[in-house]
C-alpha cells in the first residue's frame, strides 16, 4: 500500500543532485549555443575583425615607439603625445600602402607569368610522374588541364585586391586606437572599479603584448633574411620570379611549421617548370630547404627564446581552427591570438588548465614579471 504523501518530510537526497546535474547540462547548452553564435559572427565580420586584429598588433608594436620618441629630446624641445601619435599613424599608413602595392604588382606578375607557362608548366608537372607509367602521365595530365586556372586567377586578384582596402581600414582603426590610449587607464580603472584589479589587467594586457612584440618583430627579421636568400638562389640560378618567390616567402613565413614547407616547394616548382630539369629543380629544392631548416631551427629558436612557450599540437590546433574560421589571413593571426587566449586563461582560476595544455612546458604565465617590468610606467621611469 503506497504511503500518503507528507509535504512537510524534506524531499529525498537525490533531487538535490539531480537539480545540479540539470543546471550543469543548461549550462553546458547555453555555452555551445554562445560558441555557435560567435563562431558564425567571426565568420560573417572577418574581414573587419582580421583588420582590428591586425590593427590592435600594430598599434602594440608602435606603443613602445611612441614612449620612445616621448622620451627624446632635442634641446629643451620634446615629442608631444598626440604629435608622437600622429607620426606613428602616418608610418603605418606609409608601410601598409608600401607593403600592398609590392604584393599586388607581384601579384600581376604572377598571374601574367602563370598564363605564360600554363601549358608547358602542366605537361613538367605530368612528367614526374612518368615513372609510374605513360597511363599515370597522361591522366596526370588531363587532370591538370581539368584545372580552371582562369577561375583560380580571378579570386587570386580579388584577395590581392582586398589588401589594399584592407590596408586603408586597418589606418583607421590604429588611429581611433591611438585616440583611445590617452585615456585608457582612466577608463580601465573606472571600469574596475579597483586600482589593484586595473593594475592586473594591466599587468595581463604588458605580457601579450611584450610576448607578441617580441615574435612579430623576431619573425620579420627572420622572414626578411629567409626571403632575401631565396631571391639570391632565384637569380643564382638565372630563373625568372625571383623577386615574387622572395617576397611569397616571407609572407609565408608567418605561418609557423607549414608555411616554410609550402614556400619551400612552390620556389622548386617554379625553378622546375621554368627549366624543365630536374636537376635544376632538385638543386632549387635542395638549397632553399637546407636554407629554410637552418633558419627555423637555429636563428629563429636562438632570437625567440622561450617567449612563446608554445604547445606545437596547439599551434597546429590553433592554424587548424583559424584557417577554417578566416582562411589564409587566420593563419598568419593564429599565433598572436593564441598567445593571448593563453595569457588570459593563465590568469582566471578556472580557465588556468586550457592555458597549461597551450603551453610548452606547462608555465603559462613564467614571464609575468618581466612583462610586468616592461609597462610604460617603469619605462617612462627610467
Amino acid at each position: 500500500m503506497k504511503a500518503p504523501f507528507d509535504p512537510d518530510l524534506q524531499p529525498p537526497p537525490q533531487s538535490g543532485s539531480i537539480r545540479h546535474d540539470l543546471r550543469r547540462l543548461q549550462v553546458w547548452f547555453l555555452g555551445i549555443i554562445a560558441f555557435a553564435v560567435v563562431l558564425f559572427l567571426l565568420v560573417q565580420a572577418k574581414f573587419l575583425l582580421i583588420s582590428l586584429a591586425i590593427a590592435i598588433m600594430l598599434f602594440s608594436l608602435t606603443s613602445d615607439a611612441i614612449g620612445y620618441m616621448k622620451r627624446l629630446r632635442f634641446g629643451e624641445a620634446r615629442f608631444s603625445e598626440w604629435l608622437a601619435s600622429l607620426l606613428a599613424v602616418l608610418l603605418i599608413a606609409t608601410v601598409l600602402i608600401s607593403l600592398s602595392a609590392i604584393i599586388l604588382t607581384q601579384a600581376n606578375t604572377v598571374v601574367t607569368t602563370i598564363m605564360q607557362y600554363a601549358e608547358p608548366g602542366q605537361r613538367a608537372v605530368a612528367e614526374m610522374f612518368g615513372w609510374m607509367g605513360e597511363d599515370v602521365e597522361q591522366a596526370v595530365l588531363n587532370w591538370l588541364r581539368g584545372v580552371r586556372l582562369g577561375s583560380w586567377l580571378t579570386t587570386m586578384a580579388g584577395q590581392a585586391g582586398n589588401i589594399a582596402s584592407g590596408a586603408v581600414l586597418v589606418t583607421l582603426f590604429v588611429g581611433f586606437l591611438f585616440l583611445e590610449r590617452l585615456w585608457f587607464s582612466t577608463k580601465l580603472t573606472s571600469l574596475m572599479g579597483d586600482a589593484e584589479r586595473a593594475a592586473r589587467v594591466e599587468r595581463i594586457i604588458g605580457s601579450i603584448m611584450h610576448r607578441v612584440n617580441r615574435y612579430l618583430v623576431v619573425k620579420t627579421l627572420v622572414s626578411l633574411v629567409t626571403g632575401a636568400m631565396v631571391y639570391a638562389v632565384m637569380r643564382l640560378f638565372g630563373l625568372e620570379l625571383a623577386l615574387a618567390m622572395g617576397v611569397l616567402t616571407f609572407v609565408l613565413n608567418f605561418i609557423p611549421n607549414i608555411g616554410s614547407i609550402v614556400a619551400t616547394l612552390a620556389t622548386a616548382l617554379v625553378a622546375y617548370v621554368q627549366t624543365g630539369d630536374n636537376v635544376t629543380g632538385l638543386a632549387v629544392l635542395a638549397i632553399v630547404g637546407i636554407l629554410q631548416f637552418v633558419v627555423g631551427q637555429v636563428l629563429d629558436p636562438l632570437l625567440l627564446g622561450k617567449t612563446l612557450r608554445l604547445s606545437s599540437f596547439g599551434i597546429l590546433a590553433s592554424l587548424a581552427f583559424w584557417a577554417a574560421v578566416w582562411g589564409v589571413p587566420g593563419m598568419f593571426l593564429a599565433v598572436p591570438i593564441m598567445v593571448s587566449v593563453m595569457i588570459v586563461c593563465s590568469q582566471i582560476a578556472w580557465l588556468r588548465p586550457v592555458a597549461v595544455l597551450l603551453s610548452r612546458e606547462g608555465l603559462p604565465d613564467a614571464d609575468m614579471d618581466d612583462a610586468a617590468a616592461c609597462k610604460p610606467e617603469h619605462r617612462d621611469a627610467a
